[in-house]
């Protein structure tokens, strides 16, 4: 409960306000450079998942957002995430469904306004993305180091 307060609501929070601000301030489609020729903020609208795979599948995604929602309860309830690495990764992937949930009842798109070009192929540019997207690659990445971490205890030797 402790990472819930201290980080997915916050992070939600952040996810939630910047596409307020974006959908307000930014035209759709438009591009205002921070760093010209690598990074802008533009507002795009996503009807699929990540880099534009299976578009126009709002519904699925919404349906899917909420199973893995749920599951993420379940197992946060049942201890699954025992350590720093996977608490705080169960918390920041909670912040990114519920964002980009959040995104897909209101508006039926996820909103996405990051945008980097990192000038190499399949990033010239970086598909756009978001605060969520950022706590859900974050969070798999905790995962990951969390597995890595995770102290090892040797097996049970039956008599």
């Amino acid at each position: 409960m402790r990472w819930f307060l201290l980080l997915t609501l916050p992070f939600y929070a952040l996810d939630q306000l910047t596409k307020f601000l974006v959908l307000r301030y930014i035209g759709f489609q438009d591009e205002i450079p921070v760093i010209p020729g690598f990074f802008s903020l533009v507002q795009v609208h996503n009807t699929g998942a990540a880099f534009g795979m299976l578009t126009d599948n709002n519904l699925f995604f919404i349906v899917l957002s909420t199973a893995a929602l749920i599951a993420l309860v379940v197992f946060w309830k049942r201890g699954a995430f025992h350590d720093r690495w996977t608490s705080i990764g169960a918390a920041l992937l909670m912040a990114g469904i519920l964002g980009n949930l959040t995104d897909r009842l209101i508006h039926r798109f996820v909103v996405d306004f990051l945008l980097f070009d990192l000038h190499v192929p399949y990033a010239h540019p970086w598909p756009a993305f978001n605060i969520a997207d950022s706590c859900i690659c974050v969070a798999a990445g905790l995962f990951v180091l969390g597995s890595l971490f995770e102290k090892k205890t040797a097996p049970s030797v039956a008599k």
